[in-house]
């Protein structure tokens, strides 16, 4: 599965749009008991969500200070079923019209082809730490 989870990740980026975990939607990558940690906005402390609908729960709260938003994979690091992912996501502040651009990491963790953890890092060294990556 080392190599097949690498696949999966990039293609599952290759078609993600956020607004579609909001929406409970597109989640066949994640087995149903997924716990997902992160620190959903800059300034929040880290919570953790129980499956697809904690998951859905993490993106609205994640997406509803934006008036839209982008997010572009950068890189995938690993082969085996801890990932880490390097994205780069944007948008702008709805009620500020300030503009957020910031370089994040997802570690995730995968069984079975499906992935059972997911965690938000601000840092990528952090990220690859934790999943025993580091470069």
């Amino acid at each position: 599965m080392s190599r097949e989870n690498v696949e999966r990740l990039r293609s599952f980026f290759q078609t993600w749009n956020p607004s579609e975990w909001a929406r409970g939607e597109n989640m066949s990558l994640f087995d149903p008991d997924l716990v997902y940690e992160g620190d959903v906005l800059p300034d929040q402390a880290a919570e953790s969500y129980r499956g697809h609908e904690g998951l859905a729960r993490a993106t609205r709260q994640w997406l509803e200070p934006f008036e839209g938003s982008t997010v572009e994979l950068e890189r995938i690091i690993g082969t085996g079923d801890a990932l880490v992912s390097v994205q780069r996501g944007s948008g702008r502040m709805r009620h500020t019209g300030i503009q957020m651009d910031r370089v994040y990491a997802y570690l995730w963790r995968f069984r079975d082809g499906k992935v059972t953890y997911l965690k938000t890092f601000g840092d990528t060294q952090e990220a690859l730490k934790a999943a025993g990556l580091e470069e």
